[in-house]
């Protein structure tokens, strides 16, 4: 929903565009978007500060409880605080002004508030001379003079001011023409009264020194004459102190008193805005923050709403000294960490609720509704949704972005053409001056360094800018543009469209890099990150994934060698996992991709389609492999893993000449995957029926080609399934010991299929296994496998397993896993229905394998069917070579056959 200028800081057209066209029916309306999760938290913690002042025990003199009068909001430049604060302001001024969003307060319709909103831009001229007045001259307001504080501030202007009357300060400030004589007045009459009361007879305004002097006598004689202002305890003390800047800090106190001393029908509660906080200095510098900060402590009954760009550190420990009261027994609700414990904050009544707010991104339908209304004519949207949407998700939720894209449109449109949905594809120089206006140089090093990364950590940020000290980053890692997941393993991340805008926008700032300094920054962020997946001895695969994946865009980005990623890339298949680790690319003006240019591309492109196969279908596989290898990027071993993969792609489609030239090719390589592609010639030859041959070359393979796995998928075509489940039980236990988490359960899902076979009780456990195994993995075909093995545990009971067969058969074919999986599946049919003596079942399966084998490879299954049914082989057989020849393996499988059929009887 939006809210027009008028909850904000009084209704009206936003000039800047008024003044930008000569479109006189364009409405452009400072829109304001609904922030009521932030206004709920402001109105519920104003609702219990109403309630604690109104305590009995409340004293404004105690200056050692813990305040719980402070809200403070943060969010990053143009995120819209200040809008936030307008509308907190005009709301608490005039419910009539409230959104309607945002709902009733819970407090007392008689408290009176009295919001006073203090911006504390540079441009405002701003000091703390100028606060202090701006906060009397609101309390002005209720018609009464406060004279503990007027006395103490009269006898501090003639001292700051000397021959400058106040009225005429004011009146050259503007202030006068805003607030009236009202405060000069009240001042004059209380020095009058005074003087009076002190019989100080021919007083003149002037001799301010000589009533102040005589007060301070009165007040520590105890005089009767003063007895209205003997309850304030310290005013003597305060009235003694040279009148500089630093005592004028302290005269809030006064004021706080003098409020209190309010009878109830002229009380009010003051509300305090501040905001553009960042405005106030810096962590190291805090003279201001200082002089502020006693405001807030001093003034217990006031309540302050503070809005800027950093979290309010006043909770943290570490400050003292900086400030003068610092830590969360003192700041319970702006604490950054725990709360305190009873022990440690005995001066509280109890912990205050988290007062610290960090304003969000506005969500995409708050968004389109600001564009909605940002720009109307004749009561229409002047933006089109298409352009709105391209806007909404480019901007990231970030409110600036939207006003910049809004008048980009008019300057478009004064151009004298329509814009377009692309003119909106570029960030803009004024975000990028935004962001960087109140960091340090060192500071804004370190932001344009890391915005080459998607998350970092304070070491990853440091080395990244070149500096040898943390303390820049610790800084920069506490703005509001800089999230934080502690779950993460870099915990930082930039603001997403704070970094998109610092790494491509133009930049005009003073000190903007060159290439050559990007250059020479992405080089050192490439080496950090390589340099901390090197230095670490454990098997991290967060580590290593996010270091490739962040190391391969930066790479990509400035054209850098593979150096460490090449190590990286075998590490990273070696796991057998298949995390994604490339976005696609970005498609090139045409809508077709880009073409692959650097090493970093192919390497990008094969590590996308690697984990992309679990989910693509293996001919799109083998289309981007093979661009991989045409483009003749990658250096000899990394070409050879390209080709491998190739390879299994080819075989699983049943394109048994390709994945055998390739496989070959590889071998005879020797390099690091010619155990692996001979595990693949001997998987070939399985697939021919050359089983005695596919044996051989199993027994040579070692853990590297997976030798056990290998002689288990040997065994169980055979029936063999306890030899089968022997073999495969060793390779489960070889990837365990070698912590290779995808051989693991592919290892066991293969079991649990030859288990499947043999004991279905015992499948049970095997198959429960294999799916913890497979948690939080992404392998498609092992999940198949164990889905099949499922399946073949069913075998023979009266459940009909064809709807679930049916699904698998779609799944397989969409994953393009028809010739490594599908006659498998047919197989465990034909078991099924072997079992259950449906002989109409077996020759549809065996139709069914016959039609698969004519693709190429599995034409012994037909064999395998006809065995588990006792039927006889046709005409000539399939060619198999069986280990133990044909008998036997015909018995074996007959056997598998009769013994589920007896399992199943005494089950009955």
């Amino acid at each position: 929903m939006i809210f027009y200028g008028g909850v904000m800081a009084g209704r009206g057209m936003d000039l800047r565009t008024l003044f930008s066209t000569n479109d006189r029916a364009l409405r452009a309306e400072e829109a304001f978007t609904n922030r009521q999760a932030q206004w709920q938290i402001i109105a519920e913690a104003l609702a219990e500060h109403l309630h604690t002042i109104s305590l009995p025990g409340f004293d404004v003199e105690d200056l050692e409880a813990a305040r719980r009068n402070v809200v403070a909001l943060h969010g990053v430049g143009g995120i819209g605080k200040t809008a936030l604060s307008r509308t907190i302001e005009a709301s608490l001024a005039d419910t009539s002004r409230r959104p309607a969003q945002w709902g009733a307060p819970t407090w007392p319709e008689h408290v009176r508030i009295l919001p006073v909103r203090i911006d504390l831009a540079r441009s405002e001229g701003i000091d703390f001379e100028r606060v202090v007045l701006l906060l009397r001259l609101a309390l002005a307001a209720t018609g009464r003079p406060m004279p503990a504080f007027d006395l103490t501030l009269r006898r501090y202007w003639e001292a700051a001011h000397p021959g400058e009357p106040l009225e005429e300060y004011l009146r050259r400030g503007g202030l006068l023409a805003k607030f009236g004589k009202a405060l000069p007045q009240q001042m004059e009459g209380v020095l009058g009264e005074v003087a009076q009361a002190l019989l100080l007879p021919g007083f003149v305004g002037s001799a301010v020194g000589q009533v102040t002097g005589a007060l301070v006598s009165a007040l520590r004689e105890r005089r009767q004459a003063v007895r209205a202002l003997a309850g304030c305890t310290r005013l003597a003390d305060l009235l003694e102190a040279e009148p500089t800047i630093d005592a004028l800090s302290f005269y809030p106190h006064l004021l706080s008193w003098d409020l209190s001393q309010l009878s109830a029908k002229q009380r009010v509660v003051p509300v305090v805005l501040f905001d553009t906080w960042e405005e106030i200095g810096d962590r190291t510098h805090r003279d201001l923050e200082r002089l502020l900060q006693r405001v807030v402590w001093l003034m217990p009954q006031a309540f302050f709403v503070i809005t800027g760009r950093a979290r309010l550190q006043w909770g943290d420990t570490g400050l003292e000294g900086q400030l003068d009261w610092t830590g969360p027994a003192a700041w319970p609700g702006l604490a950054a960490g725990p709360l305190p414990s009873p022990r440690t904050a005995a001066v509280s009544a109890a912990p205050a609720p988290r007062r610290q707010i960090l304003i969000g991104d506005f969500s995409r339908e708050d968004a389109d509704d600001y564009l909605a209304q940002r720009l109307t004519r004749d009561g229409q949207p002047l933006i089109e949704p298409a352009i709105r949407a391209v806007i909404a998700e480019r901007s990231h939720g970030l409110p600036l972005h939207l006003d910049l894209s809004a008048m980009r449109y008019l300057e478009i449109r004064r151009s004298g053409r329509m814009p377009q949905p692309d003119d909106f594809a570029a960030d803009f120089p004024a975000l990028v001056a935004r962001t960087l206006q109140d960091l340090t140089p060192d500071e804004r090093h370190v932001l344009r360094s890391v915005s080459l990364f998607d998350s970092f950590d304070l070491a990853l940020a440091t080395r990244a800018a070149g500096l040898t000290h943390e303390a820049p980053a610790l800084r920069l890692v506490e703005r509001p543009f800089v999230r934080e997941n502690g779950l993460s393993r870099w915990p930082f991340s930039l603001h997403a469209l704070i970094r998109s805008t610092i790494r491509s926008a133009d930049d005009q700032t003073d000190d903007h890099w060159s290439p050559r300094d990007w250059d020479h920054a992405a080089r050192r962020a490439f080496t950090a990150l390589g340099g901390q997946w090197t230095a670490h001895t454990g098997r991290d695969r967060l580590l290593l994934t996010g270091a490739l994946r962040q190391g391969l865009a930066i790479a990509r980005d400035f054209r850098l060698d593979l150096d460490w990623l090449a190590d990286a890339t075998w590490a990273y298949v070696a796991d057998e996992i298949w995390e994604p680790i490339a976005p696609p690319a970005a498609p090139e003006p045409t809508g077709n991709p880009a073409p692959l240019a650097t090493a970093a591309d192919a390497l990008m492109e094969t590590l996308s389609a690697l984990a992309r196969r679990q989910h693509e279908h293996r001919e799109r596989t083998i289309t981007r492999l093979t661009e991989v290898v045409s483009a003749d990027l990658l250096p000899a071993d990394l070409t050879e893993l390209v080709v491998y993969y190739l390879a299994k792609a080819h075989r699983d489609l049943g394109h048994s000449t390709e994945s055998r030239a390739g496989m070959q090719q590889v071998a005879d390589g020797g390099g690091r995957l010619a155990p692996a592609a001979r595990r693949g010639l001997a998987h070939l030859a399985r697939l021919d029926g050359d089983f005695p041959a596919a044996l051989r070359t199993a027994q040579s393979l070692g853990w590297e080609g997976r030798q056990h796995r290998v002689e288990g998928d040997v065994r169980w075509v055979q029936g063999d399934m306890t030899g089968a489940v022997a073999a495969y039980e060793r390779a489960r236990a070889d990837a365990e010991r070698h912590g290779v988490a995808g051989e693991r359960a592919t290892a066991q899902a293969q079991l649990a299929l030859a288990t499947a076979f043999a004991d279905p009780v015992c499948a049970a456990v095997e198959l429960e296994l294999a799916e913890q195994l497979l948690a939080g993995l992404d392998l498609r075909a092992t999940t198949i496998t164990t889905r099949i093995a499922a399946l073949v545990q069913g075998a023979g009971t009266s459940g009909d397993l064809e709807d679930g067969a049916q699904r698998l058969r779609t799944e397989i074919s969409v994953a393009g896993l028809n010739s490594a999986q599908l006659p498998t599946l047919e197989l465990a049919l034909a078991f099924h229905h072997a079992v259950r003596g449906d002989r109409d079942g077996v020759t549809a399966a065996i139709s069914r394998l016959h039609d698969l084998a004519q693709g190429g490879g599995h034409a012994y299954y037909t064999d395998i069917a006809r065995f588990m049914a006792g039927l006889p082989l046709p005409g000539p057989d399939s060619g198999a070579r069986w280990l133990d020849g044909q008998q036997a393996t015909r018995d074996r499988w007959r056997g598998l056959v009769t013994a589920r059929v007896d399992h199943l009887r005494t089950a009955r």
